[in-house]
């Protein structure tokens, strides 16, 4: 019973999807229809992305480029600012729930070696914010653009320019707030930066490169199915092993939930009605209660305006804890590290993420 309570904790919106897919089966029972429920494209780009992060987390390459950066940095604002930026692009590169396992121990690290504590709450909930906000620019910074660019077939350059307008705010909100909130205290970081292994960088570097090339249709996504796993079953098996499966397993369940959903007429009716309205503030709210990739996936069934539900199911990844998944990470990282103080952090997350929301929700609404 007790590993039964603990797989639920640890894959709380598997779990969920999962009882969604059920009983939206039970509605519409299972027929050869259900087949064309998956994108398994976006399956396998989503795999070959994850298999190889997790080789390149394996020889720590993340985590010393990250650490080389920051022992540069001698004041706290900048070394703060530093470790938010890295999340920020690192989400672009490594999707946002990745950029976040791996950065937020480097900036636990950085506070608790310089007794920086205070600024403990702060940075993990401002890398919270950069790991949400800046994996919107690229196709597969976030699990839900991976799926909504291959759904509507959105050209590349359109993709980045639907997205730069929100991404530029981000940047601009997320710089402001650390002028305001840290001062520029000296400090300096003890200890050297672990050394990487050359051959197995520049390996696991050319399978990223391949992933990304197969993200972009450059090459047959299948492809990257047979290539990837073949040379990292030799190279790295530890990294397959590694995958998040529960979150793909979570793509599938709500496939599933999704394709259910838009066969009913009057939940289809609702929603094509709800969505002609305002397709961006639906999708933002609908984050808020549903968490952004289930959103993205559901709300797609419904609507062809693909501009304004990608900004939508993006910048709703701010707000509440449960807007993505990234935010359950953060919060249960911080907690784990910080036992106690649960109620602050809480409040704390709460005021920034949704004064970011607020931002460019009504700037994204005027644009």
């Amino acid at each position: 019973m007790n590993k039964i309570i603990s797989f639920i904790k640890g894959n709380t919106v598997l779990c969920i999807a999962a009882l969604a897919a059920v009983i939206t089966s039970i509605i519409i029972p299972p027929d050869v229809k259900y087949l064309g429920y998956f994108d398994f494209k976006t399956l396998t780009c989503l795999f070959c992305t994850l298999a190889v992060i997790c080789a390149l987390r394996d020889i720590s390459f993340f985590y010393t480029v990250a650490q080389k950066i920051v022992r540069k940095v001698k004041n706290a604002r900048l070394c703060i600012l530093t470790l938010i930026y890295i999340t920020f692009i690192g989400s672009m590169l490594i999707a946002n729930d990745m950029a976040l396992l791996t950065f937020l121990p480097l900036g636990y690290f950085v506070l608790t070696s310089t007794h920086k504590e205070k600024y403990m709450a702060f940075t993990f909930i401002m890398q919270n914010i950069a790991a949400n906000l800046g994996g919107m620019l690229t196709p597969f910074g976030n699990p839900q653009n991976l799926f909504l660019y291959s759904k509507f077939n959105i050209p590349t350059l359109e993709f980045m320019q639907i997205m730069f307008p929100p991404f530029i705010i981000s940047i601009a909100l997320i710089t402001l707030c650390c002028f305001i909130f840290v001062k520029p205290e000296a400090l300096e970081v003890e200890g050297e930066a672990p050394k990487l292994d050359k051959k197995r960088t520049m390996l696991y570097l050319a399978l990223f490169a391949f992933s990304i090339i197969i993200v972009f249709r450059v090459v047959p996504y299948w492809l990257g199915l047979i290539i990837i796993p073949a040379v990292l079953l030799f190279a790295d098996r530890h990294a397959l092993q590694q995958v998040d499966y529960p979150l793909l397993l979570t793509f599938v369940c709500f496939f599933i939930f999704a394709g259910n959903m838009g066969r009913i007429d009057l939940i289809q009716n609702f929603f094509a009605w709800l969505l002609e309205k305002n397709t961006l503030l639906v999708s933002v709210l609908s984050c808020q209660f549903i968490s952004n990739v289930p959103s993205a996936i559901l709300l797609s069934q419904f609507t062809t305006n693909y501009q304004d539900l990608l900004i939508g199911v993006n910048i709703g990844g701010a707000g509440t804890l449960i807007a993505s998944l990234a935010s359950l990470i953060t919060f249960r990282e911080y907690t784990k590290n910080n036992p106690g103080q649960t109620v602050r952090y809480v409040e704390l997350f709460s005021a920034m993420n949704f004064g970011f929301l607020a931002v460019l929700t009504g700037a994204m609404s005027v644009i």
